[in-house]
């Protein structure tokens, strides 16, 4: 291939570039077989009497059946659920594979099920970045109700509340138990009963899940009956690039199921390099984790920081033939499974949006990919690019195309167009419009995968525009031209913007280049912005005193700054923040004052005065439980400065739910809200409730009514001392120390008044071997509690307790020595012979009697320094 040097001109800047033939838009060629490229790679280093499953594609499934039983002697064919051209064989030789891909009945042979992996590292999350959280502050009622979604990988934590009463046909009984399935479904319909941060996008979706063993898309029908329309796939394999037949399965799935959405995580392989296809040994490009990740009516998701950088390890494209992979980017702090895991939920508010609004009918995915991809910020490289996509996923945005019907639909046949009209207003700063449409599925090992063709052309007054495209051919060079306006053959969603369009009227036409199969259904969604909104901070997360936080908003318009301020709720004064904010950066990073209060920030710029929602500085409220008795139960919390009342939240059948506006910072459960484990606490600052603290479960709190510990300092001690810690003294009149004799409690101290919480009591008069203790407890209203027993040995210098005697053969005898003192064991017969020796250096210790004959022995037990001891021990 020959360089040549071109100049173009930016503006009033002549760019010097390297141009090839055909650059932009030449297609990577794949070389023609029915052997996935995954399987020629292994069978150069498999040895010719290694046997292995694979898959299989064929064009009559009858004759393949007979034709495997004669020339696949030993191979054991197995059909595909929902899939009859397909097969999983398995025992296949090097030598019958090639057969396989001889045979005029197979159109494909691919490998099996891989390991499949989650591709998550991390565990922090934050739904500012991709403006989650604005959105549920500005559209509180759009929360997922009446939609699905499955994750589909390991089975999930079912006694998760954050997903109470919101579970579909999920496995209770369960073995393993995913924490990665749980986060991702947390991350997308997380109920935040746990805690507000354990709320997902669509908080109130029902959840359902699948096993990613099989790599195969699930069966459609299944998914049609439990009424799912989107599902997470958090996971990935090895990097692979070529169309395979779970590529082509899943495209065909979403022409099936023209309103079902899967959602892929890119992959977390983004400095690694690809070892097939195209693009192979290119470092740090078409490295997605997986071939189902090429299909084209699916998203893919790569992960940024939470400042909307893409991480480095976040898998990019180009896809094995080109086409734009990943669609989209989203905060995953270096975990692409988490970014995938917000696409979906946000998915789930796409549908609704459009759902409420079309009589209950859910979108085509093509249109909920349009408006996802139409409303992201574009971050990295201007416009479009391999590594970040269309950019950053926006909830709110997305959303408000559905809202404000910021879409067209329609469909075109071989060289056809259909023309719609746009308005765009004065003062627009920015237009954007993107096209997408569900492909058919093209044959495995094409080399490319786009089967019918769409264009889409803007026009205005004689000038028009044509979407962005990227350069394909396999050279670092090459894939990080920036994009340029052509015609794009390449994909099926393309993307036109337009900075400062001029008021007017303007047409979108949208034409069918080369429709095999048609009509094509097509949709577009568009978008005109102009000036500044805040995103973050608002009134449904608190600000931390003290910690930075990261102020967000939007911003359409010319480079600009702007003064930023702050003022508590109440004073007529504006503090400066920053005196000259970059508008066009979108984010600023404050420390809040330490202090709790009702606050705002406002942005004061040429364009005007923006202030924000009213938020709270605050920390969240912890919960405590004073005590938990059978008949009443006692909570807690600090009091906040500021606040006169505080809402008490519990748990519902699927949410938390508000119980009760309280002065006091005490709340005394009693009849039947003992039976609601679960619950929460919010300050209310000047009215306005602010963000609730984690709840507490009183179940598993540990608490023994007013006791929350009650233990031996040592279980084995020469002077007897018990720990004892409260919840709460509230209403506890009296404490006594109780020892167990011959059956009966016996009163060792009393304490009246009950004034602290954590003490020591220390008994004495202790015996030696054995004491058990209890607390008797007794409240103003005369009711008595009793504490579990807790058992200490007093064992002083230098004695041994030896039990249970007589001892039943088999059962170990426990052997307890002073504190920290070594104890040398030796067993004896009646004969003098020794039986056992051993060196023990813990306090309780245990000599096991099995093979024992019933009879008497001797235990001679040195501890320490001191005289040898002699036991008697009997068997039985």
């Amino acid at each position: 291939m020959t360089y040549r040097a071109a100049c173009i001109w930016v503006g009033n800047v002549l760019v010097g570039l390297l141009t090839l033939p055909a650059l932009a838009q030449q297609r990577p060629q794949v070389p023609t077989s029915k052997l996935a490229p995954i399987l020629q790679q292994a069978s150069a280093r498999m040895a010719p009497t290694t046997r292995q499953t694979v898959r299989v594609q064929t064009r009559n499934a009858a004759a393949f059946r007979q034709w495997a039983r004669q020339e696949l002697p030993g191979a054991v064919l197995r059909a595909e659920a929902g899939q009859p051209q397909i097969f999983l064989l398995s025992g296949v030789s090097q030598a019958q594979l090639q057969v396989l891909g001889a045979s005029p009945l197979i159109t494909f042979v691919d490998a099996a099920d891989r390991r499949a992996y989650d591709e998550r590292q991390l565990n922090q999350a934050d739904l500012n970045v991709n403006s989650v959280t604005p959105l549920h502050r500005r559209y509180p009622a759009l929360a997922g109700q009446g939609l699905t979604v499955s994750v589909k990988e390991n089975p999930l934590d079912v006694t998760d509340i954050d997903f109470k009463g919101r579970l579909v046909n999920v496995d209770p009984a369960a073995v393993v138990v995913s924490s990665h399935a749980t986060t991702m479904a947390t991350l997308i319909a997380g109920g935040g009963n746990s805690a507000p941060a354990g709320r997902g996008v669509a908080w109130q979706a029902r959840i359902t899940s699948s096993d990613y063993v099989r790599l195969l898309p699930d069966d459609g029908v299944q998914l049609q009956q439990r009424s799912v329309s989107v599902q997470n796939h958090s996971y990935g394999t090895g990097i692979e690039n070529y169309y395979g037949l779970e590529s082509q399965t899943y495209d065909a799935q979403a022409q099936q199921y023209p309103t079902l959405v899967h959602v892929f995580s890119s992959g977390n392989s983004g400095t690694q390099t690809s070892p097939t296809g195209p693009y192979q040994g290119l470092a740090g490009v078409a490295n997605l984790t997986g071939q189902f990740k090429m299909s084209k009516n699916t998203l893919s998701v790569g992960a940024t920081n939470a400042l909307g950088q893409v991480a480095a390890m976040s898998s990019r494209g180009p896809a094995y033939d080109g086409r734009i992979k990943p669609e989209l980017v989203a905060f995953g702090d270096e975990g692409s499974s988490d970014a995938a895991a917000l696409v979906s939920g946000m998915s789930l508010l796409v549908q609704q949006a459009y759902r409420d609004q079309n009589g209950g009918v859910l979108p085509p995915s093509a249109l909920v990919k349009a408006a996802l991809i139409n409303s992201a910020d574009d971050t990295g490289r201007p416009e479009v690019d391999f590594v970040a996509g269309f950019g950053q996923a926006n909830a709110l945005g997305a959303v408000r195309t559905m809202l404000d019907r910021r879409y067209f639909q329609g469909s075109v046949g071989q060289g056809q167009t259909t023309q719609f009209t746009l308005v765009v207003p004065p003062g627009t700063q920015h237009l954007k419009l993107t096209l997408a449409w569900t492909d058919p599925a093209a044959a495995a090992n094409a080399s490319s995968a786009l089967l019918n063709d769409l264009d889409v052309l803007l026009t205005n007054n004689g000038t028009s525009w044509r979407p962005w495209t990227l350069s394909t051919y396999p050279h670092p060079d090459s894939l990080a031209l920036p994009a340029r306006r052509r015609p794009d053959h390449l994909n099926n969603v393309e993307q036109i913007t337009l900075a400062a369009p001029a008021p007017g009227t303007y047409q979108i036409t949208v034409r069918g280049y080369t429709v095999a199969t048609g009509p094509q259904a097509f949709s577009v969604a568009y978008e005109l912005n102009s000036g500044f909104e805040w995103l973050t901070p608002n009134k449904l997360r608190n600000v931390r005193p003290g910690e930075a936080t990261q102020l967000r908003w939007q911003w359409a318009g010319p480079a600009a700054t702007g003064q930023l301020e702050y003022r508590p709720v109440g004073s007529s004064v504006w503090r400066r923040i920053n005196p000259a904010v970059d508008l066009a950066a979108h984010t600023y990073t404050w420390t809040a004052p330490d202090t709790t209060a009702l606050a705002q920030v406002r942005m004061v710029s040429a364009s005007g005065t923006i202030v924000s929602d009213t938020f709270a500085l605050a920390r969240p409220l912890p919960l405590n439980i004073g005590y938990s008795c059978p008949d009443e139960a006692l909570l807690y919390w600090p009091h906040v400065l500021g606040a006169a009342q505080y809402q008490l939240y519990r748990l519902g059948a699927t949410h938390m739910e508000p119980v009760a506006l309280i002065s006091d910072t005490t709340y005394v459960l009693t009849g039947a809200a003992l039976a609601v484990p679960q619950y929460a606490v919010a300050p209310v600052l000047r009215g306005q409730v602010a963000e609730r603290g984690s709840s507490i479960n009183r179940n598993t709190a540990g608490f023994d009514c007013y006791i929350r510990s009650f233990i031996g300092r040592q279980p084995v001690a020469d002077t007897v001392q018990l720990l004892v810690e409260l919840g709460s003294t509230f209403r506890l009149q009296s404490l006594k120390l109780q020892r167990l004799e011959q059956g009966e409690f016996r009163t060792i101290l009393t304490q009246s008044p009950v004034t602290q919480l954590r003490f020591t009591l220390t008994d004495a008069s202790a015996q030696s071997g054995l004491n058990q203790y209890r607390l008797e407890l007794q409240d103003s209203g005369g009711r008595i509690f009793h504490s579990q027993l807790e058992t200490v040995y007093q064992v002083s210098q230098p004695e041994v307790l030896v039990f249970p005697v007589p001892a039943t053969a088999g059962t170990p005898l426990n052997i307890i020595g002073p504190p920290n003192t070594e104890l040398h064991l030796r067993l004896f017969d009646t004969l003098g012979r020794l039986l056992h020796e051993s060196t023990t250096i813990g306090t309780i210790n245990q000599l096991p009697t099995n093979g024992m004959k019933p009879g008497t022995y001797l235990l001679r037990i040195g501890a320490g320094a001191g005289p040898e001891i002699t036991r008697r021990i009997l068997v039985l």
